[in-house]
């Protein structure tokens, strides 16, 4: 719980989530259940294998390597797709996400944007406050990336060593309109979205193997108000219990942060030399 200042300078405790009402977009990276990675035929049964021993020329990436798309993933999500109510496009396309980081060997991820297998879906929920219904945006196939393991070597250094038996696994994303409102919200949706997976036969979506991961987009406004307030993305959420706590941790800690930094531009002292005192005057400026 946070604390509102008054215009008369009282401290009244208001929960947060009566003063300020929380945007929050979900992402959902889930792996799906296939025999083999989404552009090689490499096993994707690797937990428990050594490292880097389910890896060829197409999940490390070497140059002209040529990746051939994995048929039983696209029929996931298209699957997902009918599932969640969405709609399936003409045709669609791979896109090229570009970073730099040493899990990801080619330099960029293949994944969709503007053409997605499913979009325009809806999953609804039963919460303690009621039903509730959370728009969709996408659905769409991308491949994992690699696994960073940090340890220590024999002789004390510190080091970072790289396991590609995870590189190219066959990776569903599902992303939601900015409508989920509370943290409680949050970890219905997961809980909802793994129950369909499983349901579906896509994925066993089992956060403690991390085949299903979550992260949060959440924003705070004003009530009332319809701009969007300054985005923070949650990250490293691995259970549902943890989405809730996170997300609900974030949420006062965004509104203590706005309201120290609101009642630091709205809270000025100006002195008056006609009047020989000094004068509080509130500017009217916000967090957008």
């Amino acid at each position: 719980m946070t604390t509102a200042t008054t215009d008369g300078g009282a401290t009244a405790s208001v929960p947060a989530i009566e003063r300020y009402e929380a945007v929050i977009g979900i992402e959902v990276h889930c792996q799906l259940k296939t025999a083999s990675k989404m552009f090689c035929s490499c096993s994707t049964d690797y937990d428990g294998a050594a490292p880097n021993s389910h890896v060829c020329p197409v999940c490390l990436g070497l140059p002209g390597a040529l990746p051939t798309i994995n048929r039983r993933a696209v029929e996931h999500v298209l699957a997902t797709g009918v599932a969640i109510g969405a709609t399936t496009p003409a045709a669609t396309r791979w896109d090229r996400k570009n970073y730099f980081y040493p899990d990801l060997p080619k330099g960029y991820q293949i994944s969709q944007y503007d053409l997605p297998l499913a979009s325009a879906g809806r999953l609804a929920f039963e919460t303690s406050e009621g039903p509730v219904s959370i728009g969709i945006t996408r659905a769409h196939l991308e491949e994992d990336t690699a696994k960073l393991i940090h340890a220590t070597a024999d002789d004390g250094q510190k080091v970072s060593l790289v396991d590609f038996n995870r590189s190219g696994a066959p990776l569903m994303e599902i992303v939601t309109d900015p409508d989920v409102r509370s943290a409680e919200q949050a970890r219905r949706y997961a809980e909802e979205l793994q129950l369909l997976l499983r349901a579906i036969g896509v994925s066993d979506a089992d956060m403690e193997r991390g085949q299903m991961r979550v992260e949060a987009n959440v924003s705070l406004r004003p009530r009332g108000t319809e701009p969007f307030g300054t985005r923070v993305e949650v990250k490293n959420m691995n259970s549902f219990r943890s989405v809730e706590r996170a997300i609900a941790f974030e949420i006062d800690r965004q509104a203590a942060a706005l309201d120290v930094y609101v009642l630091k531009l709205r809270r000025h002292v100006g002195r008056s030399e006609s009047r020989g005192r000094q004068i509080l005057f509130d500017v009217d400026f916000r967090i957008h």
